[in-house]
């Protein structure tokens, strides 16, 4: 199975655990499988894998300053890997930015206290603008943001 394959294979059950019951019923109609399939392809040039025995277990996508993607195998859930990508991805974005965000559904308890103890914090609701084939789904979400220090920025700094 290709990255890419494995990528939307676990995009879309990672959403379904993460997303059903938390969402508006419209965009349900848009994350089938095959949706995945034609999202996944304009994201990987900034997405990482994380891969267990040559078995991508868990991705993360960045976008400008946001952390757009994180998902984990069920099977890898608990570990380190959720952990690992995130702070990947934090490394990308502080390259070019000193603060990042992310949405999470409110429903999502699990991720909540996982960003939370990654020492991101709850900046306030909105509405995020999910991608669907013609235009955007409003889902209402908690905003998290963290603050970036590069390192090269720090020393040079202080």
């Amino acid at each position: 199975m290709s990255d890419a394959e494995a990528i939307a294979v676990l995009w879309h059950s990672g959403w379904g655990d993460a997303h059903l019951g938390h969402v508006p019923l419209a965009l349900l109609d848009h994350r089938s499988l095959p949706d995945f399939h034609v999202r996944v392809p304009e994201r990987i040039a900034t997405t990482v894998v994380a891969t267990l025995d040559s078995e991508v277990v868990g991705f993360v996508t960045v976008h400008d300053d946001e952390i757009e993607q994180l998902y984990v195998a069920e099977s890898a859930r608990g570990g380190s890997v959720a952990a690992a990508l995130l702070a990947r991805g934090e490394q990308m974005i502080a390259a070019r930015f000193e603060r990042a965000w992310l949405g999470v559904v409110a429903g999502n308890a699990r991720a909540r206290r996982f960003y939370a103890k990654q020492g991101w914090r709850e900046a306030g609701a909105f509405d995020y603008n999910a991608q669907v084939a013609r235009g955007t789904i409003p889902v209402p979400c908690l905003r998290y943001e963290k603050r970036l220090i590069l390192k090269a920025r720090s020393s040079r700094d202080g």
